[in-house]
């Protein structure tokens, strides 16, 4: 799991304190600004700085250091971008995987994830209580934010060149601080005090950031944090599901029970209900929703959430389009496809990329056919793979396994 990673190529070294801009707090945020090691302990740290990349994205494989097999990656349509679980980043070339930047942190305790913002040039981080953001094009540490002592990011989403970030200083709390900040340079443009369930997702998209507490969804205007709608009373929202421009409420994935809450999709603008096409028979336990409003949801037994099956809805025509047979793995949307692994059990092909015409289903032809990579070891069930797409029509994928960390880049089957 731990394998080292030799850098490429001439690189420039400076001190981390010294690169890109650390942005001030204002009277607005409980946000404290600082420098990397500006008070408490001072951790000492090198920056590689950027490498250009020529050509386009093509197939690679590479190895991972154990903190980026601990942390997460996302990717824009011209690299790779990886946070480690101290807070730090490496950006890695779409050609063949080499590493062209990084900015190493110190930072110790639970990240919050990843947000990877193409258009604002930014990529955002959280461990604990600070937050970091690194500038894609220079590869160099953008700004950095401080909470106060106790207090700790626990989500975060970008959108409209803001970053937004959930934070709280009690995990079991049913209340939590939703900050706004500029993407560019970190400035706090507000916050609020927000009913929040901890695993409950942070979205944000035109013009507007949506929270959820279990029970409700809050809609609020992205310039101001003001609160715009509430789903109505009586309407259960256990787990929201985002993706493109829709949010829909399922059963929680956290809850075990022989029934699960009415399927309910929610009008972005007032949270009302809006026709859905059916409830759900399984537990549901994680959905992706693509652009043109195709929820592909993983559903299956209470107590077992190792096998079930993958229903794809069309929210916008409201009905079933298909269903087919998984083991639970992880998923996402990629070049007009559902893309996913193929089941562990499955002894003839097991350990591929699989991927499923959003309309067409498994029972398409053609063009619309199902379509699988080859077996590699990055893509068997024991190595936790996870899904990255990069933006754009790169007609690539990332596998990321975490077992034995590495990235492989494939074309998209």
């Amino acid at each position: 799991m731990k394998r080292q990673i030799v850098a490429v190529g001439a690189v420039l070294l400076v001190l981390v304190g010294c690169a890109g801009n650390t942005a001030s707090g204002g009277p607005q945020s409980p946000v404290v600004s600082s420098p990397s090691g500006a008070s408490g302990p001072t951790v000492q740290t090198v920056q590689t700085a950027s490498m250009s990349v020529s050509g386009p994205w093509r197939a690679w494989t590479a190895s991972l250091s154990g903190r980026e097999a601990h942390g997460s990656c996302g990717a824009t349509a011209h690299q790779v971008v990886c946070a480690t679980d101290s807070g730090g980043f490496v950006g890695r070339s779409r050609a063949d995987g080499r590493i062209t930047w990084t900015v190493p942190a110190g930072d110790r305790g639970k990240s919050a994830g990843l947000v990877v913002d193409a258009a604002d040039e930014r990529a955002v981080t959280a461990v604990a209580g600070r937050l970091r953001a690194a500038n894609l094009r220079t590869g160099r540490q953008a700004w950095t934010h401080r909470l106060p002592t106790g207090s700790a990011y626990t989500s975060l989403g970008a959108a409209g060149g803001v970053v937004y970030t959930l934070e709280t200083s009690d995990p079991t709390s049913r209340t939590a601080v939703l900050d706004a900040l500029r993407a560019s340079d970190g400035r706090p443009l507000w916050h609020r005090t927000v009913a929040w369930s901890t695993g409950e997702p942070l979205a944000a998209f035109r013009g507007r950031v949506y929270t959820a507490d279990g029970t409700r969804v809050t809609a609020r205007d992205a310039r101001t944090g003001a609160t715009l709608a509430t789903s109505p009373t009586g309407v259960e929202c256990p787990h929201l599901v985002t993706g493109g421009h829709y949010l829909v409420c399922t059963g929680s994935p956290f809850s075990a029970g022989d029934a699960f809450p009415p399927m309910r999709r929610l009008d972005p603008a007032t949270l009302r209900v809006l026709p859905t096409p059916r409830n759900t028979i399984d537990k549901p336990v994680h959905g992706v929703i693509s652009d043109d409003g195709i929820l592909v949801l993983y559903e299956a037994g209470a107590e077992d959430t190792s096998a079930g099956n993958w229903f794809a809805y069309d929210l916008e025509n409201d009905r079933k389009l298909w269903s087919t047979y998984a083991t639970e793995a992880d998923a996402t949307v990629a070049g007009g496809r559902f893309v996913t692994f193929t089941p562990v059990n499955d002894r003839t092909r097991r350990g591929r990329v699989l991927t499923i015409d959003l309309h067409a289903g498994p029972q398409g032809t053609g063009t619309a056919a199902p379509r699988m990579s080859a077996a590699y070891s990055q893509t068997r069930g024991g190595e936790h793979p996870v899904l990255v797409a990069p933006g754009g029509d790169t007609g690539h994928v990332v596998v990321m396994a975490r077992t034995h960390g590495s990235l492989r880049s494939l074309p998209l089957p």
